[in-house]
Formats: C-alpha cells, structure tokens, sequence
C-alpha cells in the first residue's frame, strides 16, 4: 500500500531504530501502551507481544482494516484494539480509567499535526506516565529546548510544565519509506505536571505564558503592556521575582515565569 502524504505518512523501516523505540518505553508487561499512527504496524509487531495491553490508534481506513486484520484475536492478539480514530478525538483520561492505570504512549507522529497532537497530550498528561515519539528534528529540539538557546519558546515551556523531555536518537529521512525531506528525533516525555509545585493555575498561567511570548522581537515587558498589565504593575512584579528589566520570554525558566506570575497575580487590582 502507497503512503498517503496529505496524512504525513512516512513509515519507519529501520528495525533497529524500531528496537530502541519500544526499549525506551521500559518493562511493558504490566502496562496499557496507545501507540499514534502505527502504519503498517512496524513499531506493533514489537509491542503486542510485550505490552499487557496494547491500543493502536490509526485515521486511515485500509491501514486500520489491515491491523484489524493482523493483530486479530484469531491471529493470535487478544490484547491488541486496533480503533479508527482522530488522536486528537482519542480520550486519554477514558483509557486511563477504563484500564486503572496510568499510559504508555508511543508513535512517529504526523508532521502537519505535531504540536495539536503534543498539547492534547499535555491536556491529558494526569493520565499518562511516559511517552517516546519520533517528530520531526526542529520541532524535537524546540521540546527539549533550555532558556536563552535559540529553540526555546512558548512550546519549550508549555510542555516542560507536564514534564521532563529528554531527546533520545536522530534518523535520516532513508530510516523511512518514503524518506521525508528532514531528519527525525525520538524524544522520551516523562509526564509529572507541575502547576502544584509552582504554585501557578493551570490554565491563567498557560494563557500567561502565550501573552509573554507573543511577539519574540519584544522584550518580556512590552508584551505584558500590550497584554495590558500597567507599567507599574510590571515594574513592581519583576522587583519581587527578581527578573531584570530588559529580559526577554525565550530567557526564563519556568521557575522564573512561575514567579512572576504570582507577584503580578497579588497585586491589587489585577485580574486574569
């Protein structure tokens, strides 16, 4: 079967790119594992056998039709649920409690989908445990990214604050068939949110960290004015996180955001 690019398919080949993918995941024999856009089933012919459970989410319709037809029961695969579905329509937290575990995610995700499909992650990142995905190198870079390094940004922080990221391994566009035009990074997300820990609301401290970030040429400072914070309030926040005046967002760590968004958050008269 043809690969169909408008879905981003390029399906990995490399056997031994594969091995290092499902090892990364660890010990699977007492986990549930949802694996993202499994193809042709490479990377599932090595986890069915390991995992105690496995679900393998994939939208086109003959590729599902085939793994239906591979990893039935009566092929020998009682654990396997092959389901035709939208990742992005996939509920996590569902799975999760319908197994009373916490997830194993896997997958080489699409590259026209990567960041939708990285947020619905972190939306769900309560239900899951760890993750190893292959994307795209650029994007793999901007995940793992640390302060004051030119990949850092707004998608270094929102997803750092559901958990560790740690690049794994590099492959050329030949480890694929069809070979796609950029090299591709495995990365392993380990999930543990960390809101909590920083004393930050979720959801007021995400949009925060989207007004801080939206214009890159500007300094922090310019983008929390046109986010209509007064320069008072400004002023008086970075006095008590200690951020210096001229600091751009692409130079703070979370820890610093973090702070930030409290001074400014018990300052009378500020609202989210």
């Amino acid at each position: 079967m043809a690969a169909k690019p408008k879905l981003g398919q390029n399906f990995l080949r490399d056997p031994q790119a594969i091995q290092r993918i499902v090892t990364a995941l660890g010990d699977l024999s007492a986990s549930t594992v949802v694996e993202i856009g499994p193809g042709k089933g490479a990377i599932t012919e090595r986890l069915a056998p390991q995992a105690k459970s496995l679900i393998a989410i994939e939208l086109d319709r003959e590729l599902a039709w085939q793994l239906q037809e591979r990893f039935s029961v009566e092929k020998g695969f009682p654990s396997v649920n092959v389901t035709r579905q939208d990742v992005l329509q996939f509920d996590f937290a569902a799975a999760r409690q319908e197994t009373g575990e916490r997830l194993l995610v896997v997958g080489n995700l699409p590259y026209y989908i990567t960041s939708p499909i990285l947020l619905h992650l972190a939306s769900h990142a309560r239900s899951l445990d760890c993750a190893v995905l292959m994307v795209q190198r650029e994007v793999a870079e901007r995940v793992t990214a640390q302060p004051g390094t030119r990949e850092y940004g707004l998608l270094s922080v929102t997803l750092q604050l559901y958990g560790s990221t740690q690049n794994l391994f590099t492959l050329p566009p030949e480890a694929f068939v069809p070979p796609p035009e950029v090299y591709s990074t495995v990365f392993r997300w380990n999930f543990a949110p960390r809101f909590a820990e920083l004393g930050v609301d979720e959801k007021p401290f995400i949009a925060f960290l989207k007004q801080s970030f939206a214009q890159k040429r500007k300094t922090l400072a310019n983008n929390l004015r046109a986010a209509r914070f007064s320069q008072d309030q400004i002023a008086t926040a970075y006095g008590v996180a200690g951020i210096p005046p001229q600091s751009r967002a692409e130079t703070l760590a979370v820890e610093q955001f973090s702070a930030l968004w409290r001074a400014l958050h018990v300052q009378q008269g500020f609202t989210t």
